[in-house]
């Protein structure tokens, strides 16, 4: 479901940039009341998880299309909404500065459709309202599977409008969202029966870390490290092995592009379109999670291929890993600051 700068105005780029900042802000600051120490490696090994598993597009049978983990349900499942969403921002940005995989002008519609929507309102409105903070197999899997289809049945509907008010398509309304609903209701299934096969995995290891209530965790050491350790490993098989085997489908997005205008649509390129697309070029090191200008012609080729998809799933998860840790850790120290200063002025 990621944007390209393509289908974006300046107005709506720029617009979406404001608002999910907003949100990232609101999110830093709630998050200073619930990390902790156990928090923030789990930010950043889930977080590796998610962007090696985005890696992976799974094809939609009959369809010719193709979908893959979003993770906005199941990072909030385990994290909470804030420390979900400053995670998916951290994909997300990593993807699209280091891999050109979305737009620069369309990096905030992206996060807005693929994280703010799973993340504050798919998760409350669907997944606490299912569960009412008690957890058991059912609930569970009714709640990930409910709120995972919703989720991305928001991001796509949104997908529509923000396209439509740019106005930069000549993309039929009525076509275009009649095609991206359905579809992805249906990478919306197959996107709730991972969450809950990865969700109730970890709930068996550990049920304290389902965080209904937005709190520190409170996790068995020994449960926690296992933990850690196997999505870390996960990360770097999916990333560096499972990745070959992608569908070569389109997404959802671009094969309802196809279907609606055979990919021929009218683009007005501004430069401000221009500027982000430079600067993409440029700092861009893997694009489309490869070697700049290879090709698929020969076996030699091929191999080449297989190279830099591992490597671009292996170090963008490390990255990943890195960045969000990092991030979890100057809020964590930011919010020790703050407690510390509070308790010297009340002495």
């Amino acid at each position: 479901m990621h944007m390209s700068d393509g289908l974006i105005s300046p107005a709506v780029g720029l617009t979406m940039w404001a608002v999910s900042s907003l949100a990232t802000g609101f999110s830093i600051s709630k998050l200073k009341n619930e990390i902790d120490e156990k928090k923030v490696p789990l930010m950043g090994v889930l977080g590796a998880f998610v962007f090696a598993a985005q890696m992976i597009n799974f094809s939609i049978p009959a369809t010719g299309s193709s979908g893959h983990l979003v993770g906005g349900i199941l990072l909030s499942t385990i994290l909470g909404p804030y420390a979900a969403f400053l995670t998916i921002v951290s994909i997300l940005i990593i993807q699209a500065l280091f891999f050109a995989d979305g737009g620069l002008l369309a990096l905030c519609c992206n996060i807005f459709n693929m994280g703010f929507l799973a993340t504050f309102v798919a998760y409350p409105l669907i997944f606490k309202l299912i569960t009412k903070n008690k957890i058991n197999q059912f609930r569970l899997f009714s709640a990930t599977l409910l709120s995972s289809i919703v989720g991305l049945q928001f991001g796509a509907f949104s997908v529509v409008i923000e396209t439509l008010l740019s106005g930069k398509t000549d993309l039929p309304f009525f076509t275009f969202v009649m095609l991206m609903q359905p579809i992805h209701f249906l990478i919306g299934i197959v996107e709730g029966l991972i969450t809950y096969a990865v969700v109730y995995y970890i709930y068996r290891q550990e049920s304290n870390i389902i965080n209904l209530n937005y709190q520190p965790l409170s996790i068995n050491k020994n449960s926690f490290n296992k933990i850690i350790i196997i999505f870390t490993i996960l990360m770097l098989f999916i990333g560096g092995i499972l990745s070959w085997f992608a569908s070569s489908n389109p997404d959802g997005l671009e094969w309802s592009i196809y279907k609606t205008a055979g990919y021929k649509f009218t683009e007005i390129e501004t430069k401000l379109h221009t500027l982000f697309k430079n600067l993409q070029d440029k700092l861009s090191i893997l694009p489309d999670y490869n070697f700049k200008n290879i090709t698929t012609d020969n076996t030699q080729q091929k191999n080449i291929v297989n190279l830099g998809t591992s490597l671009s799933g292996v170090l963008g998860g490390l990255i990943t890993l890195f960045i969000t840790i990092f991030i979890g850790t100057l809020i964590l120290i930011s919010k020790k600051l703050f407690f510390k200063s509070s308790s010297e002025k009340n002495k």
